[in-house]
């Protein structure tokens, strides 16, 4: 096994199994506590600036002001990825300023569209990971951090969504997470009737070969234009110049006879496009990532905490070595004075793990074509007369 699958191995969080823990009480999740964003109080997704301040190729910056939105018809619900740094295998109930910085980058931005719900849970932990990159791995209870989001999303549907629709977002091992909370809490209930979209980065999505749906979700087809609803896109993201190795696990289902599913936000129907990317404008989040990012080339601070670089990036759903993934393009000029490149790959020290791509950025680089979408599905789903 090569050193990149190893590091695949250990760091799919979603996919493992690890030594027997001592069973975990339930979450209560009516209360307050164990919640990070919840609509009408001062948290994480409320009281961050949204402003964004617009770098052009030429260095020239506009600061763009962002709202929330007053009142929203539409619920978002969010599971965050793999970033606890707690000791144990899986994560204690109290959010530190790594789960606040996730939720800032990757969810706040939806607070100008629904409202939102990101409930806290027990998730596997990066200490895990790396105590099996050590070959000593600690204890971790696969299923405690599922139970958590299944708990969280049965209370939420029983005292806030009231019939709403809404829209589930995640990342990673939350967007892994969210996939079997859909399967087993949504098809073929009434909720999926009010469900406008799942946005699920970094995760694959099986479906039968040339088939829309089925495998993984079996009612939940592929999201392929901006008015559908009851549906899923997902996505993972490589850099053009670096496709995802042969031998790599995005992109690809373990059964010959399934593929997994590729939908850019940015192109429900197919085709490069130029994608409407948000990124923190300081250092991004986790230690797998480089440091604050030099915006132009005079390193003249950026004073708004999320930066976009319009133009720099595009991307495209491909098949590339056997692997369906969401293709992304570097507009770059190094001849400007603008930034060429954001980042967004996983490493370890000066390697690079080439099998999970652009893995970090994979929400940042289409998080504002993800908001966009909301108010679109919303519109076509109240035409319906849902």
């Amino acid at each position: 096994m090569t050193t990149a699958n190893i590091i695949a191995v250990v760091l799919a969080a979603a996919a493992q199994s690890a030594p027997a823990v001592p069973v975990a009480a339930p979450n209560d999740y009516a209360l307050e506590q164990n919640w990070l964003c919840r609509p009408d109080r001062r948290d994480a997704c409320s009281t961050p600036s949204l402003d964004v301040t617009e770098v052009a190729p030429d260095g020239t910056r506009i600061v763009r002001a962002v709202k929330r939105a007053t009142a929203s018809e539409a619920d978002c619900f969010y599971v965050y990825p793999t970033l606890s740094y707690d000791a144990g295998g899986n994560s204690d109930m109290i959010a530190n300023d790594e789960e606040h910085r996730v939720v800032e980058a990757q969810f706040a931005r939806f607070s100008t569209v629904c409202r939102t719900f990101a409930p806290i849970y027990r998730q596997s932990t990066l200490s895990w990971l790396r105590s099996n990159m050590t070959g000593n791995p600690i204890p971790m209870d696969p299923e405690l951090r599922y139970n958590d989001v299944r708990d969280a999303w049965r209370r939420y549907m029983a005292a806030d969504n009231k019939g709403r629709p809404f829209v589930l977002v995640g990342h990673s091992q939350g967007s892994g997470l969210l996939k079997r909370l859909i399967a087993e809490e949504i098809e073929g209930k009434p909720a999926a009737t009010q469900m406008l979209s799942a946005m699920l980065a970094g995760t694959n999505v099986a479906v039968p070969k040339g088939k829309d749906q089925g495998a993984d979700l079996k009612q939940t087809p592929v999201c392929r234009k901006a008015g559908q609803t009851n549906c899923v896109i997902a996505w993972t993201s490589f850099r053009e110049t670096s496709p995802p190795p042969a031998n790599g696990r995005y992109g690809r289902a373990p059964d010959p006879a399934q593929e997994t599913i590729c939908a850019n936000p940015a192109a429900l129907g197919g085709g490069m496009a130029t994608v409407n990317a948000r990124f923190p404008s300081g250092a991004g989040i986790g230690d797998l990532v480089a440091d604050s990012p030099r915006w132009t080339k005079d390193n003249a601070p950026v004073t708004t905490p999320t930066v976009a670089v319009p133009g720099l990036y595009a991307a495209q759903c491909v098949t590339v070595n056997g692997a369906n993934v969401l293709s992304v393009r570097i507009n770059a000029d190094p001849a400007d004075p603008r930034i060429d490149d954001v980042g967004g790959d996983v490493r370890f020290g000066a390697f690079i793990a080439q099998d999970w791509g652009l893995h970090l950025i994979d929400v940042s680089l289409v998080m504002q074509d993800m908001v966009d979408l909301v108010p679109v599905q919303l519109a076509a789903w109240r035409a319906r007369g849902r």
